[in-house]
């Protein structure tokens, strides 16, 4: 059993560390309240947008547009989401883990190429030849450093350059979408090329009038609408790792508390067992010295 001196030295780097994590789960508890309310209120904005979009673009020949158009290029981008920092449980690791899933199984005959935005994903992949360098991309990696949608529509200028190039023939988004604090669901979305609803069976034709001209509108509404899909993603993944980090400070600082007690337990048990031989060594040296 180990010396009363070690278990207060644990039973205060314990106590230390329960400060800690009680701290940063306080701190992550007041950010999730912000990003929740940031991207609570975008969602409906961004599901009304895509239905407007589909809507248009179901009596809209795909083909005249190019960013709804398909290439024979081999090559998909995939754009993975994750955070700056760490200590949120599984947020990270399970964004990872999509992108080399769908690199050995969904998509093992192409080449995929992966587009970092957050330094945790980024740590991993620059070890690969999956990772995507590019000049313009570089200073807007670390999004989340200044997350604003200015940026964000600059990513998504970029990407809609680098489709239209032909360099790649599908740009995949993978992040986690915000459930509540303590849920997290990893979304795969198409980004690129922009899915065409399929007509419906049997459903009556509707006849729009335009203004101004249709095609005109889809050139304005496919750029807006996929600037606000990556933002969405972007302030879900905000709010997500949030949550994340809540709740693993949480699960931390209550598996700190047993620890604690457990030490503290152990503690008193050692320091009776000193005073008991204490006492018996008193006892014995008073009966040597009346034999």
């Amino acid at each position: 059993m180990a010396n009363l001196k070690e278990i207060r030295n644990r039973i205060t780097s314990v106590g230390s560390t329960m400060q800690i994590t009680s701290a940063m789960k306080m701190v992550s508890a007041a950010k999730l309240k912000r990003a929740q309310d940031a991207v609570t209120k975008l969602r409906p904005y961004a599901s009304k947008l895509k239905d407007i979009l589909e809507n248009i673009s179901a009596v809209t020949d795909a083909s005249e547009n190019k960013l709804a158009k398909p290439n024979d290029n081999k090559s998909i981008l995939v754009v993975a989401i994750t955070s700056n920092r760490g200590l949120c449980g599984g947020f990270n690791n399970n964004v990872i883990k999509r992108v080399q899933y769908l690199m050995r199984e969904d998509f093992k005959d192409n080449d995929v190429k992966v587009l970092c935005l957050g330094k945790k994903v980024k740590d991993v992949m620059k070890r690969t030849p999956n990772y995507f360098i590019n000049d313009e991309l570089i200073a807007l990696e670390d999004i989340f450093s200044n997350l604003t949608f200015d940026r964000t529509a600059s990513i998504v200028e970029i990407l809609m350059a680098l489709y239209q190039q032909q360099q790649f023939s599908k740009i995949i988004i993978i992040y986690n979408r915000f459930v509540n604090a303590a849920t997290q669901a990893i979304e795969t979305e198409q980004f690129l090329p922009v899915v065409t609803p399929s007509p419906v069976s049997g459903g009556s034709s509707q006849d729009y009038l335009f203004e101004p001209d249709k095609q005109d509108l889809v050139q304005v509404l496919i750029p807006k609408s996929l600037k606000i899909q990556l933002f969405k993603a972007l302030l879900d993944s905000n709010a997500s790792e949030h949550g994340a980090r809540m709740t693993a400070m949480h699960k931390a600082t209550d598996n700190a508390s047993d620890l604690k007690k457990s030490l503290k337990l152990s503690y008193n048990k050692a320091r009776q067992a000193a005073i008991t031989n204490e006492i018996l060594e008193i006892v014995g040296g008073a009966e040597a010295l009346n034999a």
